[in-house]
């Protein structure tokens, strides 16, 4: 389950662990004009643990998820 809210600054979706199994903390995405945060409480050390991602990495995350093991590089399309 999923939440989706746009902030004045931001667009912050909130992802919740759902299921029988052993649920996890929810995720809060931030997406900001020039990044991208990550957020999650870690209650092992009582704190939110937040990463930033530049656009550049968020798009190389994207592609990551749909190809197999590898080094890669995205090339931006020159044509207009």
């Amino acid at each position: 389950m999923f939440t989706i809210e746009h902030d004045f600054d931001a667009t912050v979706i909130t992802l919740m662990d759902e299921g029988s199994a052993a649920l996890q903390e929810d995720v809060t995405v931030n997406a900001f004009e020039d990044c991208v945060t990550v957020e999650q409480y870690d209650p092992r050390e009582d704190r939110l643990v937040r990463i930033t991602l530049s656009l550049a990495q968020l798009r190389d995350l994207g592609a990551a998820l749909n190809l197999p093991e590898g080094l890669y590089r995205l090339r931006r399309d020159s044509s207009p």
